[in-house]
């Protein structure tokens, strides 16, 4: 009669920490990269990854101005440095987020526009994206893991573990596959809502 194990062995329980770790990664990513999704409202993430050459640096520019929304329909940029502001708007319309920044000496001022149907579909295809991008990283992470589990297999890890390691990989994709599903339903909705 196999003995059931109530704690997996070192290795087992790291092989299924680092699968968990990395799949967490994998969603933050995913978050960070929707959040530049526009939605309709005006939000400083809009400009994230949005870069200058700041005297020979390359740098976003929400490490050279201060970027806030003081409503939903416009974002105000407001640089430290008042000599990169043409920097910052041809950066800001070479990015073509669709904003025409207008320059106004101290700030720039960015107008949302309102998001018309064909930019909304445009957009949700783009977080579809994104969220397949997130499914393929969430199975190559299970698909890795399971090599390492047949290795540890070979390596003498008896059986009955490394059966539960396998499972208890699959549960961890299965459940990050549906947190992805999740999260862009959200997202649609919040795009597609006018």
């Amino acid at each position: 009669m196999h003995k059931i194990f109530k704690h997996m062995n070192e290795e087992t329980e790291f092989c299924l920490e680092e699968a968990k770790e990395s799949m967490q990664n994998a969603m933050v990513h995913l978050e960070r990269e929707l959040q530049k999704i526009r939605a309709g409202k005006a939000s400083p993430q809009m400009l994230e990854g949005v870069k200058i050459d700041y005297y020979g640096v390359i740098t976003p520019i929400e490490q050279t101005a201060n970027i806030s929304t003081p409503d939903a329909r416009q974002i105000i940029v407001q640089p430290w440095d008042k000599s990169v502001l043409g920097l910052i708007d041809k950066a800001i319309q070479a990015a073509n987020l669709g904003f025409n920044p207008k320059n106004e000496g101290e700030i720039l001022r960015i107008q949302v526009p309102p998001l018309t149907e064909e930019r909304r579909r445009d957009l949700f295809k783009r977080a579809k994206t994104e969220a397949e991008n997130a499914r393929i990283t969430i199975r190559t992470i299970r698909r890795n893991a399971n090599e390492t589990a047949k290795k540890l297999k070979k390596d003498g890890v008896p059986e009955d573990e490394i059966d539960k390691l396998e499972e208890s990989i699959q549960k961890l994709t299965d459940d990050h596959i549906a947190l992805i599903d999740k999260i862009l339903d959200t997202k649609e909705k919040d795009i597609m809502t006018v």
